[in-house]
Formats: C-alpha cells, sequence, structure tokens
C-alpha cells in the first residue's frame, strides 16, 4: 500500500523511475537535475534497481544513448536542464521521429546568458516544437505521479512517443514535500512490463532513421505530427486510470474558481500554487477572479482550454520565459493566436515574470489580473509586460 513519507522531490522523481522498472539510465550531471540521477545511480549501485547506468560524457551523447537502448528494445530514461538540454537538442527531435518511447525529466532552469541556475521554462520552450509529449508539475506529487504516467503514455502502442515531464528547479527539485509513495504491487498493476512496438533485433532486422529524401520528408514528418496529436486521448485515459489505481486525478488543464469569474490567471508550473492563495484573497475582496492552469503542453488541448475560459473577459497569461522579437512570451502567443483562430474576443494581458527563480508573489498575480480587467474595461491594445524590471 502506499505511504506518505518526507521526501525530496528529486528523489521522488528517482523513486518512480525505480517504481517503473527502468532498463536503462543514461545521463549527465547539471544543476539542478543532478540529484535525481545521483539518486538512481545508487539505486543501481546498491543493487536496488536492475538497470544499466550509463554515465555518458555530455548531455548530447545521454540523449544519443537513450536513442539506442529505446531502439534495443529497452525501457529508457534520462533527466537534465538548461544547457544540458540545448546541448540534447539535435538529438531530441529523433526520438519523435523514430517514435521511441524515452521518458525525460527536465528539472526546468534559465538559459544562458547571464549565466544561472535558477528556474524558469525558457530551456523547455526552445523544445517546445521537438514532437515531444510535454508536462508540467505543480509539487513533488504530481512529479512522481507524472513521471509513472509518462512510462504509460508513452509506450501505449497507439503513442510510441517521448514524454518529457516538467518540474520547476530548485522552487521543486530541493524541496522536501511530503509524498504518498505507492508500493511496487501498485506501481505494476498500473505500468505493466514494457512491450516494444518496434526494436532492433538481429533476428528480424530493421531500419531505423534512414534518410528522408524529399519525396517523403514531409509525409514522415506529418506522420509524427499525427501521431502526437493522437495521443491526446490516451493521455486523457490513462491519467483517468491513473486516478482509479490511485484516488489522484489529472486533467488537461485544471481549473481553479472559474465558474464565475470574469478574469483569469493562467499559469504553468509550480508557481499555480501561490497564484490559488491570490485568486482567495481576490475572492475575499470581492473579485471575481479565476485561475487556469496548463498541466499538458504539447499536444496542446485546445478545446479544453476554451472550455475552461468560456464566460471569462479577459486572461492575464503568465509566461515564464522570453520570446525575443515578438511581443508576447511562447505562452501568450500560443493562446492569441487559438483565440483569434476560433474567433474568440476574450482580452489577453500578457506577462512575463519570475525568470531566473526570481519570486512571484500574490500581489504580483493581484497586480497582473487587476491590469488584465483594466485592459479589457478600456478596450488598451492587447500587451506583453515584464513583471518586477528594476529600472
Amino acid at each position: 500500500m502506499s505511504q506518505r513519507v518526507g521526501l525530496e522531490v528529486s528523489l521522488a522523481c528517482s523513486e518512480a523511475v525505480k517504481l517503473a522498472n527502468v532498463d536503462v539510465i543514461a545521463a549527465y550531471p547539471i544543476t539542478p537535475q543532478t540529484h535525481i540521477v545521483e539518486h538512481l545511480s545508487e539505486l543501481v549501485a546498491d543493487g536496488h534497481l536492475d538497470a544499466e547506468f550509463v554515465p555518458v560524457e555530455s548531455e548530447h551523447s545521454a540523449m544519443s544513448a537513450c536513442i539506442g537502448s529505446s531502439a534495443a528494445g529497452a525501457r529508457t530514461f534520462t533527466s537534465t536542464a538548461s544547457q544540458g538540454l540545448a546541448l540534447m537538442h539535435e538529438i531530441v527531435f529523433i526520438a519523435p521521429a523514430l517514435r521511441l518511447p524515452i521518458v525525460m525529466a527536465v528539472a526546468n532552469r534559465s538559459l544562458s546568458g547571464p549565466i544561472s541556475i535558477w528556474n524558469d521554462h525558457s530551456d523547455i520552450m526552445a523544445e517546445r516544437d521537438s514532437g515531444w509529449i510535454q508536462t508540467f508539475a505543480e509539487n513533488g506529487q504530481e512529479v512522481l505521479d507524472l513521471t509513472l504516467h509518462a512510462f504509460k503514455v508513452a509506450e501505449d502502442k497507439r503513442v510510441c512517443l517521448p514524454v518529457a515531464v516538467n518540474m520547476d528547479g530548485f522552487t521543486l527539485t530541493h524541496v522536501i514535500e511530503p509524498i504518498m509513495m505507492p508500493d511496487q504491487a501498485e506501481a505494476d498493476a498500473y505500468l505493466p512490463a514494457f512491450e516494444p512496438q518496434q526494436m532492433l533485433d538481429i533476428a528480424n532486422p530493421i531500419s531505423m532513421g534512414t534518410v528522408g529524401v524529399p519525396e517523403i520528408y514531409t509525409e514522415a514528418r506529418k506522420a509524427c505530427m499525427d501521431a502526437l496529436d493522437n495521443s491526446y486521448e490516451v493521455i486523457k485515459e490513462h491519467w483517468e486510470g491513473f486516478a482509479k489505481q490511485f484516488g489522484r486525478s489529472y486533467n488537461p488543464i485544471e481549473t481553479y474558481k472559474t465558474e464565475d469569474a470574469e478574469t483569469l490567471l493562467v499559469t504553468m508550473g509550480s508557481i499555480g500554487e501561490t497564484a490559488m492563495m491570490a485568486v482567495d484573497q481576490m475572492r475575499e475582496a470581492g473579485q471575481k477572479v479565476g485561475l487556469v492552469r496548463i498541466r499538458l503542453w504539447r499536444p496542446f488541448p485546445a478545446d479544453d482550454f476554451l472550455e475552461a475560459i468560456k464566460g471569462a473577459k479577459a486572461l492575464a497569461v503568465v509566461d515564464r520565459a522570453l520570446q525575443p522579437g515578438s511581443d508576447s512570451g511562447p505562452v501568450g502567443t500560443e493562446l492569441k493566436a487559438l483565440l483569434h483562430s476560433r474567433g474568440k474576443d476574450t482580452y489577453v494581458a500578457n506577462f512575463v515574470a519570475g525568470l531566473s527563480g526570481r519570486d512571484v508573489t500574490r500581489a504580483d498575480f493581484r497586480m497582473m489580473a487587476e491590469k488584465a480587467a483594466q485592459g479589457q474595461a478600456s478596450g488598451a491594445t492587447m500587451t506583453c509586460e515584464m513583471v518586477g524590471v528594476k529600472e
């Protein structure tokens, strides 16, 4: 049976990987994800996890090793952050193209420069169009749960795609939280043994990663895009199965006090919990404010999002990454495009906040909600503002 334990969130991720009975872990250390693979190396060395731990010379090599092990039919895991994910960039695109069900934890961290080891979402936003399924956790329990869910989805024969589980660096990774830890029997009941849908086998030779000449490249890329789009229903199905097995429910879009809200905050990651407290304060002051949290980033759950915001007049969209050369952050740009394509006139005020781990306070959320409401009421042009920039 599940037991409640106090555990650093990085180690909760490691324990989820152990519960998944992975076969191969290939990783290179980089702050703030190092504790994840450090603990996994200990579990392997001490005989608690029967897996191959491959200590590679770089993140580029880590993803390359994962490609090889997954192609050979091994349940495979890696984790990284920031410049490490950027160094993987070349190989990240190959995993979905080859339909390999690798799971990767990303301890979200700023991209250099200047050098920063602290949290924001610039690393994963640079990979948003790579073809990976991408989810975001708000707390330690979600890190564990979403990791188990990631293996379940990735390996489903209807999907066969890699999954990235995002957790805010330091804000989550280095914090000790109470975690409901499943036992092995519970985990096995949810996640059965891996049955590869395709694999390199000298007894049954196949080719992977061959040249895509112009006559087939477009169709091959479309097939990957279709696979990602089609994974949406499977993702939801396996969250429903998770709820039945463990009693904790997840949805592509999560809402908080949105029923009569006229202004909605929109967040991703751990800042959602602070945003909830800000919503409570604004509600006590008589303001009709709610919160929408994006759990599933790729494939983006457009219909779920539109359903969650129906009735709202204004959105205060909080981005944790810059998009240089654009008048919006990456999430703000996506949501504006979605609303426009569906003929919606909901006002969007876009805010870039919390770069490099800078605090995003309840007062900041109140300010953002108020500015969004004021902008909508005045008919102002949609804006993007960086929060807390020092003069």
